[in-house]
Parts: C-alpha cells; structure tokens; sequence
C-alpha cells in the first residue's frame, strides 16, 4: 500500500540537479531519480558520493539537488 507522501507527490514534475557542475534540467522527475540510482550503482569513490548526495535529495523530494556541500 502507498503511504499518504507519495499519494500526494505528483508522478511527473521538472527538477533541476548540479552534479560535478553540470546542470540538468529534467521534465520527469522519476526519471532523474533512476539515473542518479544507477550513476550510484554503477561508480565509485567520490563520483558514487556525488551520485548519491543528489539521489538522497530526489529522495526527499526538493526541486534542486546538488552534489555541492551547503
């Protein structure tokens, strides 16, 4: 069963990502959640860490998510 936040996230809306400084703009935001998942999947070292910090944020649901520390 769906839990109620994900019942209310619509299933397409735009999301900005910054990773090692290229910026994306992407229209379906699942979409940029299983490119960043399989980025992680598939590297290392700190290319995985950049991955990752901007797949917990697409997680989290923000509108831009970026590998930069804040």
């Amino acid at each position: 069963m769906l839990k109620i936040s994900e019942l209310a996230m619509p299933k397409s809306r735009k999301v900005t990502t910054i990773c090692n400084s290229r910026r994306e703009v992407w229209t379906d935001y699942e979409e940029a959640k299983a490119y960043f998942l399989e980025l992680m999947m598939s590297t290392d070292g700190e290319e995985h860490e950049r991955a990752e910090c901007v797949y917990i944020q697409l997680l989290h649901g923000l509108d831009e998510c970026s590998d930069a520390d804040k």
